[in-house]
């Protein structure tokens, strides 16, 4: 997912660390901190321009951020007090080129904080996190410099611009108007505080739900509570367990390689519960690290802060600059499929209660027994096991087949450059070659640790532009995989290896970016179109052909057997409705959560229950994220879009089904279309962008079918 790429600059996740270094004053301006020696402030002399983290320390970030703010600060008046008539080249393309070193910074800092926090850091961007969202109120909110706007917006017919730059002139007059310049006297103060309190309020939101995934542990010293967990995962467990002090057995925690796999394996049906409670309950444990009021807060300020800019609820704000438009479109595509989904997850859940009562069982089956017993009739059913698979799907052979794919489409190489600066010992990078032209530096972070949010994303570290010469694009991929042990590599369940195909698809987004503009590069397009490129890589990946090209066994190199790969796709299918019913129901919460249309405070746990009531979500499945550690939402950029991965699904399924039709997965001309599209950024709404790839609008039915709603057609 585009998880973090996307976000606002001042709504990152504020991560705990496992490093400490010592705290500094933010007022500090010594040797070490003076922006004379700062290298995120100098030249960046390193291969390709990567960022040089060798030089960096964590207490160079803030007074290089500072001093970038006064840059832009200085950029920025000079435009406005610019005596010349407003142009788009004075006006547009200055404010669009000025805050090169405050973007060039951010864009390192934000990348670091996520993967590989600590304590500096995250004082760090607790405090510059209000500081850059009053720098950007205060020229947003400009008025003098919005009129400056207004005067090229409104003489554009006569301008003879290209297509591109009538785009972003476009583009620039609507944020503007979208951000409140429109606003005035107290009403605008209040809109900048506004925005101000909801940074801060994103900032304690990932804290705290960092802290709680942190801090919980599930121990046991009994090997039978382990069931048939992998070789791979019995070792992190045990890894884990001395981590945290003990001198045997094994623990588990709340990042999805260490549950998943438990609650799919374990036979100790209270330690399932256990730690499925503990998943379920981050951030609603009535502690210091409480979510609710935080969400309460949240959410009425910014139907607040929809009203001061003309919309009746937060969505409408959101959604006036997507391709759904409004949320009626966005209720009529998740109605079409909630029916289907729940029948068929009611449908799963007799099955799997019917196994648990015929094992003697006594009880009501309950959420957390949901994993276990999927498990079981995959095995009964499909005579499937996914840890059958995970010697297949090794970390770096699943990279290698992602490699693969790119060139096969798009001729696309990789150069492992070994001697460039990381963040972390552990990420890989490579250059990115064009048929043997360089285009750009990808990175790849694949681990878990506590200095990284949980997750999968991707950054553009530098973003491909072309106003003053062209700028290639570094980006990162940044993972939460189990590290290796010294027993076994890093072996990935299949859906941890559709994650590095879909996090890659994102990658070649930034990549093959070929625009005038960075603003408008790469996966600065509509949130409910970015996760299309990401999640159409899924479908290749899954394809016999490719699947050989990389699905081989670590220890002898087979290549995964035709019935295997039959078994494993015929039990993947079992259980589609859990899968869609568990996404679904987070996608309607969002949307009832900023469908509000008053101020008035909400009983976080009573208003998801109402929810979820309403379109009767039935009590063994929990929304995929619920309120309190809903971060897509509440510390990240998806509020009032996390559908936008359905909506993306309905492209990708269409997309991949025209592929389908020719006989070949990889067709040249049909591939070549998909590159221009993906060329083209932001350049173009997201429905003109697939227009033009595919001549018509997106159709419904091929996703239907891969759901199992709808028979195939001959």
């Amino acid at each position: 997912m585009k998880y973090i790429t996307i976000l606002l600059l001042s709504s990152l996740l504020f991560l705990t660390s496992c490093k400490k270094e010592s705290k500094i004053d933010s007022k500090t301006d010594n040797k070490t901190n003076s922006t004379m020696n700062n290298p995120l402030l100098a030249e960046w002399n390193t291969p390709f321009g990567v960022p040089p983290f060798d030089k960096i320390k964590s207490d160079d970030y803030l007074p290089a951020l500072r001093e970038a703010i006064k840059m832009h600060n200085k950029e920025i008046a000079s435009i406005v007090n610019n005596k010349e008539k407003p142009t788009f080249k004075n006006t547009i393309e200055a404010i669009e080129i000025s805050g090169a070193a405050l973007k060039k910074i951010a864009n390192v800092f934000y990348a670091v904080t996520a993967a590989n926090t600590n304590d500096i850091l995250k004082d760090a961007e607790k405090t510059i996190g209000p500081e850059m969202t009053a720098h950007y109120d205060e020229i947003q909110l400009n008025s003098n410099l919005f009129q400056r706007i207004k005067h090229v917006y409104d003489t554009k017919d006569n301008l003879k611009l290209s297509a591109e730059e009538l785009h972003l002139l476009e583009e620039t007059y609507k944020n503007y108007v979208r951000a409140g310049v429109n606003v005035e006297g107290k009403n605008k103060e209040r809109l900048k505080e506004i925005n101000k309190k909801l940074s801060a309020l994103s900032i304690k939101f990932g804290a705290n739900l960092l802290d709680e995934t942190n801090d919980f542990e599930a121990y046991t010293n009994n090997k039978a509570d382990l069931g048939d967990l992998s070789e791979s995962l019995v070792a992190l467990a045990a890894s884990e367990a001395k981590k945290r002090g003990h001198d045997s057995g094994w623990s588990f925690t709340l990042q999805r390689p260490s549950i998943n796999p438990f609650l799919a394996t374990s036979p100790n049906r209270e330690m399932r519960e256990k730690l499925f409670q503990g998943y379920a309950k981050r951030g609603d444990n009535n502690n210091a690290k409480d979510n609710k009021a935080i969400v309460s807060e949240m959410v009425a300020l910014r139907v607040e802060k929809a009203n001061l800019l003309g919309f009746d609820t937060w969505a409408d704000y959101v959604l006036s600059n997507s391709m759904a438009a409004k949320a009626e479109n966005v209720y009529q595509l998740m109605d079409k499929l909630w029916p289907s989904a729940l029948a068929m997850a009611k449908k799963d859940r007799t099955a799997l209660a019917d196994m648990m009562k015929k094992e003697g069982v006594k009880g009501t089956f309950r959420g957390s027994d949901w994993r276990y017993y999927v498990a079981k009739i995959r095995a009964k059913r499909y005579n499937f096991n996914e840890d059958e698979t995970r010697p297949y799907f090794e970390f770096n052979k699943v990279r290698e087949g992602a490699f693969n794919l790119a060139n096969k489409l798009f001729g696309m190489t990789f150069k492992p450059l070994n001697n460039v600066p990381k963040w972390h010992k552990d990420q890989q990078v490579y250059e990115v070659l064009d048929n043997g032209k360089h285009l750009g530096v990808i990175y790849f972070d694949f681990f878990a640790r506590e200095s990284k949010k949980g997750g999968a994303w991707m950054n553009e570290l530098r973003m491909q532009s072309n106003v003053n010469g062209f700028v290639t694009p570094i980006v990162t991929t940044n993972f939460n995989f189990p590290a290796p042990s010294k027993d076994s590599p890093s072996l990935l369940s299949f859906s941890e290896a559709q994650t590095v195909f879909h996090e890659f698809g994102h990658a070649l987004h930034g990549l093959l970016s070929n625009v005038k503009y960075g603003s408008l590069s790469g996966t600065n397009v509509p949130r409910d179109f970015v996760e299309f490129p990401s999640q159409v890589m899924e479908n290749w990946m899954s394809e016999p052909e490719v699947l050989a090209t990389y699905a081989k066994h670590y220890k002898t190199g087979e290549v995964i057997p035709a019935s295997l790969i039959e078994k494993m796709n015929n039990a993947n299918n079992f259980d589609e409705g859990f899968r869609t019913v568990e996404y679904m129901a987070a996608a309607y919460l969002d949307m009832n959560w900023h469908t509000l249309k008053d101020t008035k405070k909400q009983e976080v746990n009573s208003f998801e229950k109402a929810a979820m009531d309403k379109i009767g979500l039935i009590p063994e499945i929990l929304p995929r994220y619920r309120s309190t550690y809903y971060s897509h939402i509440f510390s990240g950029g998806y509020s009032a879009g996390y559908y936008s991965y359905l909506w993306s699904e309905v492209l990708d399924a269409d997309t991949f089904n025209e592929f389908k039709k020719t006989g070949d997965i990889f067709n040249p001309a049909l591939a070549k279309k998909y590159r221009a599209m993906l060329a083209a950024g932001g350049s173009k709404s997201g429905m003109d962008l697939y227009r033009d790839f595919l001549g018509r609008d997106p159709k419904i039915e091929p996703l239907l079918v891969k759901k199992g709603f709808l028979e195939q057609k001959n």
